[in-house]
């Protein structure tokens, strides 16, 4: 019996359908993961989303960015995994791929980036990076 992880689900439906070149794509909508598309979308990396109702199923449709044809989003990994969870101290945190990048974290103050993690001196699970 495998465990469901929808976080990298979802990060491969996104990974996917920029790869293919659409211009939307819909993943199960909860807390963390709309947390994550906000991040998302504050730091440039999608142009948009929503939440919609989908055969009675809440999802979120996210408008996929394009930058001279190819995919804004180059690589999007999941780091910590249902079978082996990584967490991180703040003093650990590291810059991502010379600042182009970003690490997002489950912290107690929240889903946010691994730079405002940083600064609010503050550690914890992490999710995955982005660049």
């Amino acid at each position: 019996m495998s465990v469901s992880d929808t976080i990298a689900d979802s990060l491969t439906r996104i990974r996917n359908a920029q790869n293919a070149g659409h211009e939307k794509v819909s993943i199960p909508a909860s807390n963390v993961l709309e947390s994550i598309v906000k991040i998302l979308k504050n730091e440039g990396f999608i142009a948009g989303f929503n939440k919609i109702k989908l055969d009675n199923k809440n999802m979120i449709n996210i408008e996929l960015k394009y930058y001279e044809g190819r995919p804004v989003i180059t690589q999007i990994n999941r780091i910590s995994k249902p079978g082996r969870r990584v967490y991180t101290s703040w003093k650990n945190i590291r810059p991502m791929m010379n600042n182009i990048g970003i690490n997002i974290l489950s912290t107690p103050k929240g889903v946010i980036t691994g730079k405002e993690a940083k600064m609010q001196n503050v550690g914890g699970e992490h999710l995955c990076e982005v660049w």
